[in-house]
């Protein structure tokens, strides 16, 4: 066997949530482009409407479902009916989350008001909470119930750096993306007995629509790319090889863990 042949997803069942837009797309984007039938779950009708027009223009085989992740049996329903169309479950990708709101450190550098935990808005916290953890609990729910019969899948979970190093995000979003991680864990050791491999992966600062697309500003890149060891943001384009190898067989023997792609964020501060 060719080491190219260990990608081949083609026909693969493929669900994503949260998968009309940054990090989300560039999943559904690794395995269109390889042959794999993928739904996009997603809040944003328009978004969803917009994408799968445009993956399908290129001739490639998706489709997709506007989905509360809040509301567990519509999430269910959506994946019986992806399954359906699509006659199998290869692959599902935990993708969807929320930014914390207004973080500790405001951006001129000075403490918030609204950020400090006695001040932290609990609607917020708990909004987050349900979209970045609860959220995922019920992914995973779903896709085993599917997957467990079979004796076989890939559960992609997207955490982030903020679940093992400290940040000035509001406590809600390391909170959920650090329950997320361990999450991942549990399910991987359960999971394993009916080869569903569990993994994670967990950017770093990435340039998308999260944050009310505040990281598209060149002011705000050059400011977080101070913090992070390759002195840039991460380009959702450079996940989809990462995406493709924990999808296919190529990770067929890894499963609890954690892949950091951060531009070594994880690590440390730059050293110049």
């Amino acid at each position: 066997m060719k080491v190219l042949d260990l990608f081949n997803v083609k026909d693969y069942g493929v669900i994503v949530t949260g998968g009309a837009s940054g990090i989300g797309l560039a999943f559904v984007e690794s395995l269109a482009e390889n042959g794999a039938k993928v739904t996009i779950l997603d809040f944003n009708a328009e978004r969803v409407e917009r994408e799968v027009a445009r993956l399908q223009a290129l001739g490639q085989q998706v489709r997709g479902s506007v989905v509360d992740l809040t509301d567990r049996p519509a999430v269910h329903r959506a994946f019986d009916v992806a399954v359906q169309t699509h006659g199998r479950l290869d692959v599902v990708f935990a993708n969807a989350g929320i930014d914390p709101g207004i973080g500790i450190i405001g951006p001129n550098g000075e403490r918030t008001i609204e950020g400090a935990l006695e001040n932290y808005d609990d609607e917020r916290w708990n909004r987050v909470i349900d979209i970045n953890l609860n959220a995922v609990f019920t992914t995973i729910k779903a896709a085993a119930r599917h997957m467990k019969p079979q004796r076989s899948g890939r559960i992609i979970i997207t955490t982030s750096v903020a679940s093992v190093r400290n940040s000035a995000l509001a406590a809600a979003y390391p909170a959920a993306k650090a329950g997320a991680a361990h999450l991942m864990r549990n399910a991987a050791l359960e999971l394993a007995r009916y080869n569903i491999l569990v993994n994670a992966i967990s950017p770093g600062p990435f340039v998308t629509n999260i944050g009310e697309g505040h990281t598209r500003d060149p002011q705000v890149q050059a400011q977080v790319a101070k913090i992070i060891p390759l002195h840039r943001m991460g380009n959702t384009q450079e996940m989809k090889g990462l995406a493709l190898f924990l999808a296919s067989p190529a990770s067929s023997f890894m499963t609890g863990a954690e892949i950091f792609n951060d531009g070594g964020l994880s690590i440390g501060p730059p050293i110049d």
